[in-house]
């Protein structure tokens, strides 16, 4: 079967790449011809560029200065988006034809038997992808089966501006799964029927993962921190497990964190992999950072966003029983460092992975003359 899917695939972000190449990746072992539509509208392009100034800044004529301010740090910054895209060209498969805008899918869409929109938050409508049809698979023959694979919302509530056009766009699709519980719950809000699968990165066995990780990484004793925010919790927190354990603090953040002994910004997908596969323990308020730590059965802590992105990982973890891993700075030492069962966790991923693969094949071995009770 020929499978294109959509998805947030090339926005310099590890989770995002990770998750994008993972699905196509599963698709193919199961002898599909499958590959991402490039799709790359306006607000997912533009990262690392040198001129982009603040628009009040140019509004006084001094867009120049922010600009020349800005320069050095944003050179400097290019290392990171050349590990990318590296990782990019070597292990994204993307169809030739890029595509900018929705009207440029509509009028000339990807040929295929099947399209499939995610996984991440493609559907988050605190972000513009989430009221976006295309993400929706508003495009190409209405004959083409549509599903969705582990699409996030990632919010527990739609945007109330989106309600009504979400309700319109999921009637598009033939079968609809999400990744979250909380996703599921916006589903049934709405009058829409869904399952829950796992992130596409579990659809690949450790050992696949254990093969991509870069080998260029530390085998030192270290805890490894992925921190979006420079949160302040994440950095008392690393710095007691490190005293207590021993370790040195390394992070693989996008940003560069002064009490870490090594920052490894300018690193790519396969970096990041490996960082955490070497790690002795992991702090992250990342998805992606907790779903690799629970891959490769590492010991984990989880801080909660000021951004309110944080049911993913609150759902992640209830659905494993691992609702203790989101702590704060009041958390004991002595639950801080307590080590994860992992006997009693692992049959429980494992179960999500064998049903959530038996979904995707039943889903498309379907067709669209078979509706989902979702349409």
């Amino acid at each position: 079967m020929k499978i294109k899917t959509i998805t947030c695939h090339h926005v310099y972000n590890h989770g995002a790449y990770l998750q994008a190449y993972a699905l196509v990746t599963h698709l193919k072992s199961m002898g599909h011809d499958a590959e991402i539509i490039n799709y790359r509208p306006d607000y997912l392009r533009g990262h690392f560029k040198l001129t982009a100034c603040n628009p009040q800044y140019s509004r006084i004529g001094l867009g120049w200065l922010y600009i020349l301010t800005k320069l050095p740090l944003r050179l400097l910054a290019l290392k990171r988006k050349k590990a990318f895209d590296k990782f990019y060209k070597q292990f994204i498969p993307v169809t030739t034809t890029e595509y900018k805008h929705l009207n440029e899918l509509k009028i000339n869409p990807p040929i295929a038997d099947c399209y499939i929109a995610g996984s991440d938050q493609i559907w988050n409508t605190s972000f513009r992808n989430g009221t976006d049809a295309a993400f929706y698979l508003d495009f190409g023959s209405r004959n083409t089966l549509r599903i969705s694979y582990a699409a996030s919302f990632a919010t527990e509530k739609l945007e109330p501006h989106a309600v009504n056009f979400v309700k319109t766009a999921l009637h598009n699709f033939d079968h609809i799964s999400v990744r979250e519980e909380s996703g599921l719950n916006i589903l049934q809000e709405h009058g829409f029927n869904g399952s829950i699968v796992v992130d596409p990165v579990f659809l690949l066995p450790p050992s696949h993962w254990y093969n991509s990780a870069s080998t260029q990484v530390p085998s030192d004793d270290y805890v490894l921190i992925y921190d979006f925010e420079k949160c302040d919790t994440v950095k008392q927190i690393a710095q007691k497990i490190a005293q207590k354990l021993g370790l040195k603090i390394y992070s693989v953040s996008p940003y560069r964190l002064k009490y870490a002994d090594k920052n490894f910004i300018n690193y790519g997908p396969d970096s990041f992999i490996g960082l955490i596969k070497n790690a002795r323990y992991v702090i992250s308020n990342s998805f992606h950072g907790t779903v690799f730590a629970l891959i490769f059965n590492k010991d984990f802590i989880i801080t909660k966003r000021s951004d309110g992105l944080n049911i993913r990982m609150s759902d992640l973890c209830n659905r494993y029983n691992l609702s203790s891993r989101i702590v704060d700075t009041t958390t004991p030492i002595s639950d801080l460092i307590k080590p994860i069962d992992y006997a009693q966790i692992q049959p429980l991923i494992e179960a999500d992975i064998n049903s959530s693969k038996s979904y995707l094949e039943k889903c498309l071995r379907s067709s669209t003359n078979t509706q989902n009770s979702s349409k």
